[in-house]
Order: C-alpha cells, then structure tokens, then sequence
C-alpha cells in the first residue's frame, strides 16, 4: 500500500486550524511514523509512541515556522517519544532493557560504520560528547545542555560545531591516524 504524499497546502490549511485538514495529515503520516518507530521504540512501545506522536502534532502543528521542515520535524517528535518510554521503562523497573525485545535492525555497513568510528575518534572530546547525547542517545537540546552545564546557545552552537567538523572528517575519509 503506497502512503500519500503530504501536499504542503495541506500542512498549511491544518497549521490555520482546519480541522479536517488535520485530519488528513494526521492519517496520511500514521504509516510512515508507524514504520519509523518501528526501528527507534521497543516494540511493544511503537502503537503508543505513534499516538502520543499524533496528539503531539495535533497540539504544537501551529508553532511549526516552516511547512517544509515538517515530515523531519514529525520523526523527530517520534524518535524522541521512543527515547522517553525507553527512559522510563528503565526508570520504572531500574533495569536494562533486555536486547530480545529490541525490534531488528538493518545494521549500517561495516565500512561505513569503521569510518563513523575513525572519525569520531578524531573529534575533540567536547565534540564528540555532544554527538553522542544528541545524535546516538537522543536527548534534546535542553537535556544535552542541562547535563554538559551549558546555556542553550552555547550547546547549539557547539553541536553545529561538532556536526560540521564530523562532516568534513567523513568527506575526507578522516581514518584517525594523525
């Protein structure tokens, strides 16, 4: 079954307050944020995350300033719900998450995966800490900065840092040996 495309006049109408154009958005991203979650939430979490996800959507859609951001801004929403039920899971049963539940995972490339590594060895420690709570553990902004001891701006502007100078080691084929 193909999955709509979202038409901009749509996003747009439902940031305005039409409800049935809300409506529509909100069916036509279910399958694509289903499938997502699928790879970021345990699965038992995937159903809730997605509709936590919606109800999100549904309340915050009018704070959105861009309409063409909003299918990155809608997964983010998702993986960041994954991250908090996972959170909590630990939180309420003060264990790891056993990996049998985990959903299955295409892994990245092995050669891929050693460049990442060469790369991320070569990145200043501050760099590579902030990649790590953003990118790989997916905190948000606030929480990264809360831990770092850090004001919002200078988090930000140190994970543009970290991402531009990750970029151009990748480009270059960075392979740690200095």
């Amino acid at each position: 079954m193909a999955v709509m495309p979202i038409d901009s006049s749509v996003v747009e109408a439902a940031k305005s307050g039409d409800p049935e154009a809300l409506n529509t958005l909100l069916a036509c991203s279910r399958q694509d944020l289903r499938r997502y979650a699928e790879y970021h939430c345990v699965i038992n979490d995937v159903e809730d995350a997605v509709q936590e996800t919606l109800l999100t959507v549904s309340r915050r859609l009018s704070g959105l300033r861009r309409t063409e951001t909003f299918t990155s801004w809608l997964f983010r929403i998702v993986k960041r719900e994954c991250n908090r039920m996972r959170r909590g899971w630990r939180l309420l049963t003060n264990q790891n998450i056993d990996e049998a539940i985990q959903p299955v995972t295409t892994p990245e490339p092995l050669e891929l995966r050693i460049e990442i590594s060469r790369a991320m060895a070569v990145l200043p420690p501050h760099y590579r800490t902030i990649l790590l709570m953003r990118d790989v553990d997916g905190l948000t902004l606030n929480e990264t900065a809360a831990q770092l001891g850090l004001e919002l701006a200078a988090t930000k502007s140190r994970l543009h840092r970290a991402r531009v100078l990750m970029r151009e080691l990748l480009s270059r084929g960075e392979r740690g040996d200095r």
